[in-house]
């Protein structure tokens, strides 16, 4: 038998992945003269069909559990459910003043990976953003999502491995993902902000720092109802934060998703309504250089939507963390002031 002819051998699996991505485009990606509006309409579309199933729509029945004074606000620990036998555990901080006779606009906060909603009420890289949300005169619901915080608690490390990733391949034997189900929690969430006396129905905001800007894209983007959005340390592109740096896990994508857009994509399906991007330059995670390029993308995204005026930035000399005081402003701006068109 002749010896074959000799060739370069392809064994790199990270090779094959680079000629996958070198040959595909997104589906839904945005492209210069589409038309936004049928554009978003039908990625939305797409992205719904990727949610999977999700839980059966359930009373609330909220619970309050124990009530805390804090410096302006009282922070009360509520527990409401999202979907039979399904419980989540929230903080809800009121502020001073406010009740149903005087009701405020709201903030639904929300965390990454870490200790859950506590983090949002404590010194670290959320810097308390919800206290600050709160003492500014905003009532601020912060829940844990699945797996974090008091949801956790079977949330075990398989050896080292990441309890995300178990999680994640548990729930796909079952055809389901665990983004959807954070993402389904969110949105009751947002119905029980609505449903609160001491909150203006129609003013409520959303912030959320890494898997927390995660949470606040994916929310927002398919439902209308946040009236301005806070995106920390998240805006990239799947290139660079997954597939380069391999800085993802089994809470953090649709699977599918890069299919049919990309992470800017998803984040336009938030205009025309208000959208602050904050990115860190030292963020290790999060390349400030694909934040700009996912940036300049999304900015085209918000012209074609008539917006481009809603689109905002703040990138800062620090690492992965939520700065207050750029949101504070934006949210005084956007949620507590004005009234926002269609």
């Amino acid at each position: 038998m002749s010896a074959p002819a000799p060739r370069d051998w392809q064994f790199a699996f990270d090779d094959q992945v680079e000629r996958l991505d070198a040959e595909h485009r997104p589906s839904h990606a945005f492209r210069p003269g589409l038309a936004f509006g049928a554009w978003r309409d039908d990625l939305r579309e797409a992205m719904t069909t990727l949610l999977g199933p999700l839980p059966t729509p359930i009373d609330p029945e909220p619970v309050e559990i124990e009530r805390t004074i804090g410096s302006g606000y009282v922070q009360t620990k509520l527990v409401f459910r999202t979907a039979p036998d399904v419980d989540v555990p929230a903080y809800l901080l009121v502020p001073d003043g406010v009740d149903a006779d005087h009701p405020a606009p709201a903030i639904l906060a929300l965390h990454g990976h870490g200790g859950g909603k506590g983090d949002l009420v404590s010194p670290g890289i959320y810097h308390a953003f919800a206290q600050r949300f709160a003492q500014r005169g905003y009532v601020v619901l912060a829940p844990d999502a699945p797996g974090f915080g008091e949801r956790g608690e079977r949330f075990r490390r398989y050896g080292g491995r990441d309890g995300c990733n178990i999680n994640f391949l548990k729930l796909a034997l079952f055809g389901r993902n665990i983004m959807a189900l954070a993402l389904w929690d969110d949105l009751r969430a947002l119905d029980l902000l609505q449903a609160r006396p001491e909150v203006v129905a129609g003013r409520i905001g959303v912030a959320g720092l890494s898997f927390g800007g995660t949470r606040a894209m994916y929310l927002a983007a398919l439902d209308d109802r946040p009236a301005a959005v806070v995106v920390s340390g998240y805006l990239t592109t799947f290139r660079s934060y997954a597939l380069d740096a391999g800085n993802f896990c089994g809470s953090q994508f649709l699977p599918g998703i890069y299919a049919i857009a990309d992470v800017p994509d998803i984040h336009g399906c938030i205009a025309p309504r208000p959208l602050l991007i904050q990115a860190g330059r030292s963020d290790r995670g999060f390349d400030i250089e694909a934040s700009r390029q996912a940036h300049a993308h999304l900015a085209g995204i918000y012209a074609a939507a008539g917006a481009p005026d809603r689109l905002d930035r703040d990138e800062f000399d620090g690492g992965h963390e939520f700065l207050t005081e750029a949101p504070l402003e934006f949210m005084d701006r956007w949620v507590r002031a004005v009234r926002l068109r269609a």
